[in-house]
């Protein structure tokens, strides 16, 4: 599913008032508990940080190249 920087900011503002009801639009979702929220804003910017990689907007992580050399006769 895609989010939107909108729906982690609306996950984020309840988690910072204690609340556990979230609204998108016109659908409300209520979470059992705390680290369910956590959850779910964790999963959102795991999704978000994988549409940006897949869009090239983020880089992916560096390759490491390793060169072993001997001087050898």
């Amino acid at each position: 599913m895609a989010y939107t920087e909108e729906q982690l900011t609306a996950l984020e503002s309840a988690l910072a008032k204690g609340e556990k009801r979230v609204t998108f639009g016109d659908k409300t979702v209520e979470y059992r508990t705390v680290e369910e929220l956590k959850e779910a804003i964790a999963l959102v910017e795991r999704s978000l940080h994988d549409q940006a990689v897949g869009t090239g907007l983020w880089p992916r992580a560096p390759r490491q190249i390793r060169i072993n050399t001997r001087k050898g006769f």
